[in-house]
């Protein structure tokens, strides 16, 4: 089995281990057979509308055992590189209460007040409306950075996808004509950094594994990572034809890896 020769996987979780409330099939004992082995294994999320714990928690319930601590999500990077940027900076956050408390626990202090705000965080946030958008437009005016957690154009769902970060990158830059600075999450440098830094192993030693070109591939091969595609979520093989990023494999699911 060539693909049991790596020491850890970082495994993405929408469309490539659960989709909704369903795991994919055969993720569950594929991630067993790993951790038997001794491998370690991490899971990256873009989504930042949920905890550690709350990602965890789903693992768990679904069938996968799992430790917070192996869980990084784009609401963790962004708190470790805003406080690495501007420690206790003032804050106007474009997101759901995960990430809300997520960034008042690393210690900045949150305000809707656009005169105040030093730096615009936007999310995938299901809660978005024209007073969000309002806001985010009269902090910037007013010299506010513009900052955002993931670049997802769309979220893998049961039934299909719906509208992720990307939509409300689109709404506030449209808005103030003024682009996004940093986004933290896949594929950015920063992410990998952080689940790197968890693992505890060199890129070289580690295989990435998600569903998305543009976002999980892109991040793998520019940190010099082996990477594998699964059909289970949003590419599909037309697309990958055409596509100019290809990874180093292309499985329809995780359970090819023990398979």
């Amino acid at each position: 089995m060539p693909f049991l020769y790596f020491r850890g996987y970082i495994f993405d979780l929408d469309g490539t281990v659960y989709r909704g409330e369903k795991l994919i099939p055969g993720a569950r004992e594929t991630v067993e057979k790993l951790k038997s082995l001794g491998k370690k294994v991490v899971y990256l999320s873009n989504k930042p509308i949920q905890t550690r714990e709350d990602y965890a928690a789903k693992l768990t319930r679904l069938g996968i055992s799992t430790d917070p601590a192996e869980v990084i999500n784009s609401s963790l990077v962004m708190a470790r590189w805003l406080s690495q940027q501007a420690a206790g900076a003032t804050i106007y956050v474009i997101g759901e209460p995960s990430l809300v408390a997520e960034m008042a626990s690393a210690g900045f202090r949150l305000s809707e007040a656009p005169e105040e705000v030093q730096y615009v965080v936007a999310a995938f946030d299901r809660t978005f409306d024209y007073r969000k958008l309002n806001i985010a437009l009269q902090a910037i005016k007013g010299g506010a950075h513009f900052v955002a957690t993931n670049p997802d154009r769309t979220c893998p769902v049961e039934g299909g996808e719906i509208p992720d970060c990307a939509a409300m990158i689109g709404a506030v830059e449209g808005t103030t004509g003024k682009k996004v600075e940093t986004i933290v999450g896949k594929p950015s440098v920063v992410m990998i950094q952080v689940a790197m830094s968890s693992i505890g192993l060199a890129t070289q030693d580690c295989l990435l594994v998600g569903d998305r070109l543009e976002t999980d591939i892109v991040m793998g091969k520019n940190a010099g990572m082996a990477t594998a595609l699964v059909l289970t979520g949003v590419t599909g093989r037309e697309s990958l034809r055409h596509s100019s990023i290809q990874p180093d494999y292309v499985w329809e699911s995780l359970a090819e890896i023990i398979r």
